[in-house]
């Protein structure tokens, strides 16, 4: 894979949605975590479920190193110039560890949910039209399907696909070609009882799949409608999911990284509330996955 992308996101990163809290007293929690996070030598930091680009600055204030990403930043929420502006006075401040990450969400989400392809090609254009562009080096696009897979690779860095198989990986790198960054997620459940950590996996899948934009993808993929009953298949749950000890984890983001990914965003689930910060399992992660810590 190419030396740009492992220099700019590392091979391990971290994806959570509780990296930009709705309260201001947990900011301090947040900051004391990510920072940790870059000394531990993960190589980005996702911001996940949607954040905005307000709640970048203090991610990257509280680190020196690490790539900070969006994962993901919905166009239909955030107008192109207002972004594009933003982006720039961000990037230079963070001497550019910031990736605007992109994607267009889902229907049930956003009432003006209408021809996403045709869409995001729209929103590009825009941020690249805007006084201050956002290179396509600044931004990477969640992408599932081949057609906003092509897209990434020609108008962005790269693809993050989220809620994806190892097999999906490869048909990825293989739809984005040799250069452009792959970096899929990667749910992680560090419990031993496999039912418990299968309990956990289903308690956060099941709201997934009531979205097509994954369902469909899981079905090209080759699973079916009975797969998706109860929170899902002990099957599909082995596909998306790792589930078990440390060297377990270890085994599937070799798997993910074999079949073409340059990059990993490992999501721990505790079956707490999204907003714990999993400080214990970063920590037994970044150890198995022998990461070298940053001084």
């Amino acid at each position: 894979m190419p030396t740009d992308n492992d220099a700019r996101f590392g091979r391990i990163g971290i994806w959570s949605s509780a990296l930009h809290p709705s309260e201001p007293a947990d900011l301090a929690a947040v900051s004391a975590a990510v920072t940790e996070l870059d000394a531990l030598g993960y190589g980005t930091i996702w911001m996940g479920g949607s954040p905005s680009l307000d709640q970048v600055v203090p991610v990257l204030e509280a680190t020196r190193h690490i790539t900070v990403a969006t994962g993901i930043l919905s166009i239909w929420d955030h107008p192109a110039p207002a972004v594009a502006e933003r982006t720039a006075r961000i990037r230079r401040d963070s001497a550019g560890r910031f990736v605007l990450g992109l994607g267009v969400s889902h229907q049930g989400f956003n009432p003006n949910y209408a021809r996403p392809y045709s869409a995001m090609i729209e929103y590009l254009d825009a941020l690249d039209a805007a006084a201050d562009p956002v290179p396509a080096s600044g931004r990477v696009l969640a992408a599932l399907g081949p057609k906003m897979l092509k897209l990434a690779a020609d108008r962005a860095w790269g693809a993050h696909p989220y809620l994806v198989t190892s097999e999906h990986t490869a048909q990825a790198r293989a739809a984005l070609g040799p250069d452009a960054l792959l970096a899929p997620e990667l749910t992680v459940v560090l419990d031993t009882d496999l039912d418990q950590a299968r309990t956990v996996a289903r308690g956060m899948l099941s709201m997934y799949l009531q979205l097509p934009n994954y369902t469909d993808n899981l079905l090209r993929l080759g699973f079916t409608e009975r797969d998706f009953a109860d929170g899902g298949s002990d099957r599909l749950l082995a596909a998306l999911f790792a589930l078990g000890d440390a060297a377990t984890v270890r085994a599937r983001v070799d798997e993910y990284l074999a079949a073409g990914a340059d990059h990993l965003a490992l999501q721990v689930l505790t079956g707490e509330r999204p907003s714990a910060l999993p400080l214990t399992q970063w920590r037994t992660l970044a150890e198995a996955l022998e990461l070298t810590p940053r001084g």
